[in-house]
């Protein structure tokens, strides 16, 4: 098992360095043909665009994130919703009413006959 994990690294490190360097050479190539000519700026290395990497994870968060993550709230919040009865969900609205000025609930749809 210790082995398995050992040759893995061993397999993963020099891919994961091939595309740090790809992704390095994009973004210096994509400054270098931009940047210089809408703005005006100097050119920048490799390093420098490493540099701009890292700072803008720092800033803008990851440069990925967990495929539905963000929606999963939004679900959660749904099925919460539909198993409320329709008095827990005036109570929910008078909640939010009361800590959210101009909070106006879409009116909801008359059932038709």
């Amino acid at each position: 098992m210790r082995k398995r994990r050992i040759v893995r690294f061993l397999m993963f490190f020099p891919i994961a360095v091939l595309v740090a360097a790809l992704v390095c050479l994009l973004v210096m190539s994509l400054w270098n043909w931009l940047m210089p000519a809408i703005f005006g700026v100097k050119a920048i290395t490799i390093w420098q665009a490493l540099g701009l990497l890292f700072l803008s994870r720092l800033l803008l968060g990851r440069f990925h994130g967990r495929p539905g993550w963000p929606n999963h709230w939004r679900h959660r919040m749904k099925e919460r919703w539909e198993q409320m009865t329709p008095e827990e969900r005036e109570k929910f609205r008078d909640g939010l009413r009361g800590r959210c000025r101009g909070f106006e609930p879409p009116a909801e749809k008359p059932a038709e006959p």
